[in-house]
């Protein structure tokens, strides 16, 4: 072989090398939460996911995932966290940030969508494809969800009347959730889940509006003294999630890591991450049943009274979007459109 042979040999060969190297590319992701690794969502969807994400890429994924906002900032800063790449991904409620994203606080308004969190997150992401993409453009959206049932957990007896609302400093953890409380006559007091128990032990709240699943994991069988739901199946209030990754990182990746992503996210991890919910909340309402609590649930007459305040709520809402030049009502019709579909595609 002569000299100049030799060295296309050798070229080649680099070449060879260096694609093999790009496919067999391997990637650590870290993704941040803000909560315990035991509540439902973790346990039952963020580790699950990762683990999946990380067997079909055939190990060349690896996802850390870090609880309690371990690699720094706070829960309301973690959508820019994901944005400007100071984490590789993670957990975000976009209504932690009041105002951003407003086309957001549709699906949580008053009994907007069910008690089911899998329905729930359905229609979260159907709604999502229509209304949010544009917002959530600078980052890869993974899975856009909903939590389980919101009710009222607080000292005292359980809620059996508006009128029990009143005077009551309750958390409230979104807009539509805290005009709803003020509405009924509580005092909201807006605040991010990991605040809640320090909140509560120091009387700073009497109590606040959670889900099932996230009251083992803050003491409420503790901190608390009962638990009051409403009457039928939609949900006094609720909380819209996505689960996104930095796009910069994203797309770093190469075509068949970025096909694992993408397989791993959409409607398919909206479901999942629904469900993990509905999961949860029977292993809380199960922990404070066993712990003595009271559970109650308020009747329909006066549920149909609270339902009138959201109803209430509702409208202001359209009214004040609609004065920032969004078509608030087509908003609010949509939302309960992708609530009715993915209810009657699920039967």
């Amino acid at each position: 072989m002569n000299r100049f042979a030799k060295t296309a040999a050798i070229a080649a060969l680099a070449l060879t090398a260096a694609a093999g190297a790009a496919l067999a590319q391997e990637v650590t992701l870290r993704f941040q939460h803000f909560v315990s690794p035991l509540s439902a969502n973790p346990k039952h969807f963020i580790e699950p996911w990762a683990r999946k994400v990380e067997k079909d890429s055939g190990g060349r994924i690896k996802i850390e995932i870090y609880p309690f906002m371990q690699l720094g900032g706070k829960a309301p800063s973690q959508y820019d966290l994901i944005r400007d790449g100071a984490i590789d991904g993670g957990w975000v409620i976009p209504g932690y940030q009041p105002g951003r994203f407003p086309e957001a606080e549709a699906l949580e308004l008053p009994f907007m969508v069910t008690k089911s969190a899998e329905e729930a997150s359905k229609a979260a992401w159907v709604y999502t494809q229509k209304h949010l993409m544009d917002d959530f453009q600078d980052v890869y959206l993974i899975a856009a969800h909903m939590h389980g049932r919101g009710l009222v957990h607080k000292k005292g007896p359980a809620i059996a009347k508006v009128e029990d609302f009143e005077g009551l400093k309750l958390r409230g953890p979104s807009r539509p959730a805290t005009l709803l409380l003020k509405k009924l006559g509580a005092t909201p007091v807006g605040m991010a889940v990991p605040a809640f128990p320090e909140a509560l032990a120091k009387g700073v709240v009497d109590g606040g509006v959670i889900t099932w699943d996230m009251a083992p994991s803050l003491k409420l069988d503790e901190l608390t003294d009962s638990h009051t739901d409403v009457a039928g199946d939609r949900s006094l209030y609720n909380l819209y999630f996505i689960w996104a990754m930095n796009r910069a990182k994203y797309d770093s990746l190469p075509d068949d890591l970025k096909a694992v992503i993408d397989a791993n996210s959409g409607y398919v991890a909206s479901t999942w991450a629904g469900r993990a919910y509905d999961i949860g909340d029977v292993e809380g309402r199960d922990a404070m049943a066993a712990a003595g609590n009271e559970i109650a649930e308020i009747s329909a007459a006066e549920t149909d009274r609270i339902r009138a305040l959201g109803e209430e709520v509702t409208q202001e809402w359209i009214a004040e979007m609609s004065a920032r030049g969004l078509d608030a009502a087509a908003l609010v019709s949509d939302a309960r459109a992708a609530v009715q579909v993915t209810r009657t595609a699920g039967k």
